[in-house]
């Protein structure tokens, strides 16, 4: 106990799992003045006392990887992590940042984050103000409106553009601009940045069409801004390369394992699959870790996700399917021209055969076409199709599965809806998961909260994996999961007092039955600014979350209260070691 005053909220009689991984036990939790007082058998008079028979309480659970650096400004209650019980989360990813920025360029940015984070342009034009400039401004309108702690690392698209301009953003950097982005970082780390983070991946384009800026850096650019960070106390590393949807070559090897290095930080990237049909990826792909434990001077952490996310897909628009072998060229044609093209055999089968190609990489769980759920459908040639499977409608014609596909979305002038059926939901890419999850070298995320809305659902992935060790497929047990979505991330951004329940720690608490925990199923919901689209869903079982001390969620519920914080490097977070 910390002092004999009344406690705010006493929770009696629920099995506390408290993050470190050691076993639950049945015991009271007190909370006072926004951090936990007692752990236990708590007998203080509180104001509120919460019957935790037969609940779960373990600490607020992180996500290190989301994109809620837009949506926050309009949805300070982050939903709906709030609702699945995130307490903090980790923004500012891939390299792509709000800030800094100059009023010019506030245009580029929000057609750049349509394009790269599938969110929607007219809720960027219409659901925020861009009435900042510098690192420090934009944290500061987030201080104090925030239901969830949030932290944000800074892009390097926007250090290069803010330096560079648009006219030379897509340049080779000289000296002279390599040493203004290294000031720059360190002054919007400075004011609450934690850290750095860029992209090289081919997947990034801008609003244009080009890529976007980071990935005109060289490897010097990019090692002088990682050393900046080293001066820094409680910040980390996070990146993406081409090969983090394929395979990385060695010169991305050598990249994480020397930004890292060049840091004195962490470096995380974003996501690891794992699927049985192609056992040596993961091997692969965690050579960057080997390396840097080997080197006892680097440290790299492989993000993977521990359900497998629902997404829809359609041939209109901008989604994964242009990443596939002998698609981009089809899908970026003016839509008359698509369909035509779409229709003819000889382009079904140089997609068909792209999309099982090698060189399909992760993309290549796309490719089971004849396992697509059809969705939304908007033609009388459709009609009674929604909710189908492709397979089933090509064995009733008499035609191809990827045939069928195209004929459906043909009719419907590419607006359908299809929902893929992944080629890795087997019960060896599930023990090859499992396996994957205890390797040091990985930690569990990669939802993308707060992007590609229309597209993906990873918000929920917490209670839906809770659900699946719990009465699922019991791959882990539920101290060890808790632990994975806790203390992990915690302990690798250095969140202080932060992923544990512990006397003197802040209060990030959820209460949970683990009798019903998961999430709804996604649905297609247009509550976003401009009655913009986005897929979302609700939690079950989630009975109460705690943000510093403050209730944000009951039943599943937001309550509305702003308890959250923006967290700050340094004062916020300690330095991580890499050795």
């Amino acid at each position: 106990m910390l002092d004999d005053r009344v406690l705010d909220v006493r929770i009696n009689g629920a099995t506390i799992i408290d993050g470190t991984g050691r076993p639950g036990f049945v015991g009271d939790i007190g909370i006072r003045d926004g951090r936990i007082s007692a752990i236990g058998e708590v007998t203080e008079p509180a104001t509120r006392v919460i019957d935790g028979t037969g609940l779960v309480v373990c600490p607020g659970f992180v996500d290190p990887h989301t994109h809620y650096d837009a949506q926050l400004l309009w949805d300070p209650q982050a939903s709906p992590s709030n609702v699945h019980g995130v307490t903090s989360i980790i923004g500012g990813n891939c390299g792509f940042t709000l800030a800094p920025i100059i009023a010019a360029d506030a245009d580029f940015t929000r057609r750049m984050m349509a394009k790269v984070e599938g969110m929607p342009l007219a809720a960027l034009e219409e659901g925020i103000d861009w009435n900042w400039s510098s690192f420090g401004e934009y944290l500061g309108v987030l201080d104090g409106n925030i239901a969830v702690n949030a932290g944000f690392l800074v892009g390097h698209c926007a250090i290069r553009r803010k330096v560079m301009g648009a006219e030379r953003a897509m340049d080779p950097a000289t000296d002279a601009e390599i040493e203004a982005m290294v000031q720059l970082l360190g002054d919007c780390i400075d004011s609450g940045g934690l850290g750095f983070s860029t992209t090289r991946s081919s997947s990034h384009s801008d609003g244009d069409g080009d890529p976007v800026p980071s990935r005109m850096a060289t490897t010097e650019e990019v090692l002088a801004l990682c050393r900046e960070v080293a001066r820094h106390p409680g910040t980390t590393l996070e990146a993406i390369t081409e090969g983090c949807n394929h395979m990385f070559t060695e010169e991305e090897i050598d990249l994480f394992v020397g930004m890292s290095r060049a840091a004195e930080r962490p470096l995380n990237w974003n996501v690891l699959t794992l699927d049985a049909a192609a056992p040596d990826r993961a091997p692969h792909q965690l050579q960057p870790s080997v390396r840097a434990a080997e080197a006892g001077d680097a440290r790299v952490v492989a993000l993977t996700m521990p359900v497998l996310v629902p997404m829809n897909m359609n041939f209109l628009t901008y989604c994964a399917l242009w990443n596939l072998p002998n698609w981009r060229e089809v899908m970026a044609l003016p839509v008359a021209d698509r369909i035509e093209q779409l229709k003819d055999p000889v382009t079904q089968h140089a997609m068909l055969t792209g999309a099982q190609s090698k060189e399909a990489g992760v993309f290549g769980r796309l490719s089971n076409f004849a396992g697509y759920r059809v969705g939304d459908t908007y033609s009388l040639a459709n009609a009674g199709l929604s909710g189908r499977i492709v397979s089933d409608i090509a064995a009733e014609r008499g035609t191809e599965p990827f045939a069928t596909l195209i004929d459906i979305v043909v009719a419907d002038d590419l607006r359908t809806i299809v929902w893929p059926h992944p080629t890795d939901d087997n019960p060896e890419s599930w023990e090859l998961r499992r396996a994957t999850w205890e390797n040091p070298h990985v930690m569990l995320g990669g939802s993308d909260a707060g992007a590609h809305l229309d597209r993906m659902f990873g918000a929920g992935y917490i209670t839906q994996f809770l659900a699946d060790v719990l009465r699922g497929r019991k791959l882990l047990g539920i101290e060890r999961a808790i632990q994975m979505l806790t203390d992990v991330p915690g302990r690798l951004f250095g969140l202080r007092d932060r992923g544990r329940l512990e006397a003197g720690y802040l209060a990030d608490v959820v209460v949970f039955d683990p009798a019903t925990i998961d999430s709804e199923a996604p649905l297609l919901t247009p509550d976003l600014p401009a009655k913009s689209i986005r897929l979302t869903a609700g939690s079950r079982g989630i009975e109460h979350v705690f943000v510093n001390g403050i209730e944000t969620v009951t039943a599943g519920v937001a309550t509305g209260a702003l308890p959250g914080i923006v967290l700050r490097s340094g004062r916020d977070t300690d330095t991580v070691s890499v050795r």
